[in-house]
């Protein structure tokens, strides 16, 4: 495992410490008061003792830690794909393609890792400047490609919005949503807690809505309207519905009926869909449906319902078989919003730049892997379906370990969430 360094924050406050200008009861509250439980107690416990166990403490009743508590795959020793870091090695250091016969002969990289290397390049001109504030063009164009070969219908570049991770993300469009302390969102419960803690820093309302676990921990849509009607007696400005489909970290993927009831809420209710889809290649149970796909089917069968219903998907090279958690790479789309609302966004994001370039590339990478007949696609294929498998292989050994322990129930996983598969 790879050394890190550990700060800690514990410090000691005495009548005769100089006078600071912050102190705990004077900065931001919404801070104080957010819960990340992921990166929370526990898991700076965990860090004490895995410094404590790396600089040769013989007094725990342990030799390792292993941190589950985010998906973090590569942590966990999942590989990383060899043509992804072939052709970020190249975008990092474009000089080694002054001499591709050695990078071939000595270091097995094929034509497709140089010719994909000098494509990228050629639209970003380096890794280390910054690009576009939404994603470099030729990045968002093969998104879009990716979006419209996923669902069948086509997508915008100009409509796509590359950011450092799905958080990111999420967080630019709760900046946008969340315009008072009476804002609320409604969040699935189990949920992935970004959305509860960001909620927190935004001084907005979290509105809960229960999962079913019996049905494989789908969404019950009676439950969500209980749970917009209570919130909206009691004055809370429901905005938005966020689902998280395939489930984090439940497991669970949304068959079309269930997007198909959430959308008829969202046009009912005029409400903002946060569509979490990092998950979407995890899916071993059923298929997966992207609520970019379903909406447009509808918007087909039915004309004029579903017109102004205001979409947000997302997906990360995070997770799936990738696992680049720390590339930092990701994108939002967004579909239906108002074209002012949408510069808003712009603006928003333009305040930091742009996303991590490297992690733009990487992104590229994920949405247009080797094709058949290229050098790299037998072992792209091979790394790739290994993963997998392997996934799928642990996600069941935990389900039949949970099946056979006394007082535990555990829905047959139709998803595997890497935290939640670390046997």
């Amino acid at each position: 495992m790879a050394t890190q360094t550990t700060v800690s924050y514990t410090t000691t406050r005495t009548l005769s410490t100089p006078a600071r200008c912050l102190n705990p009861d004077n900065i931001n509250p919404h801070v104080t008061e957010a819960k990340y439980a992921v990166r929370g107690e526990l898991a700076v416990k965990a860090e004490e003792y895995r410094v404590k166990l790396a600089n040769g403490d013989k007094s725990l009743p342990f030799d390792s830690v292993i941190f589950a508590n985010i998906g973090n795959p590569q942590q966990l020793d999942q590989k990383p794909i060899t043509f992804f870091r072939q052709v970020l090695s190249l975008l990092e250091n474009p000089q080694l393609l002054n001499n591709t016969e050695a990078l071939r002969t000595s270091f097995g990289y094929e034509q497709d890792v140089v010719d994909r290397a000098k494509k990228l390049l050629a639209d970003v001109q380096s890794v280390g400047a910054y690009s576009h504030s939404q994603g470099a063009p030729v990045i968002r164009q093969s998104i879009a490609k990716f979006i419209e070969e996923r669902d069948g219908f086509p997508a915008n570049p100009q409509d796509l919005f590359c950011c450092a991770g799905a958080s990111s993300g999420v967080s630019t469009i709760l900046n946008i949503i969340c315009n008072g302390p009476q804002a609320g969102v409604l969040v699935p419960i189990p949920q992935y807690p970004l959305y509860t803690a960001t909620l927190s820093l935004l001084n907005a309302q979290c509105v809960p809505y229960l999962l079913e676990e019996q049905k494989a921990w789908g969404t019950d849509v009676t439950a969500i309207r209980n749970s917009l009607a209570q919130a909206r007696s009691t004055g809370t400005d429901v905005r938005s519905i966020v689902v998280i489909n395939p489930g984090n970290p439940t497991g669970a993927s949304l068959s079309a009926e269930d997007i198909k009831n959430v959308l008829d809420l969202a046009a009912e209710e005029k409400l903002v869909v946060i569509a979490d889809e990092v998950y979407q290649t995890n899916v071993f149970e059923g298929e997966f449906i992207s609520f970019k796909k379903r909406l447009r089917q509808l918007q087909q069968e039915t004309p004029g319902k579903y017109d102004y219903v205001e979409l947000v998907s997302l997906h990360s090279v995070s997770k799936g078989m990738v696992g680049e958690c720390g590339h930092r790479g990701g994108y939002f789309e967004l579909v239906g919003f108002d074209p002012e609302v949408q510069a808003q966004i712009y603006k928003l994001v333009s305040i930091g730049l742009c996303p991590p370039v490297i992690g733009q590339c990487l992104l590229e990478l994920m949405v247009n892997p080797p094709k058949e007949g290229e050098g790299s696609y037998e072992l792209y294929q091979k790394e790739y379906n290994g993963i997998s498998e392997g996934l799928h292989k642990r996600a069941f050994a935990l389900y039949e370990a949970f099946q056979q322990m006394e007082g535990v129930e555990c829905q047959k996983p139709q998803v595997c969430c890497p935290q939640n598969s670390i046997l």
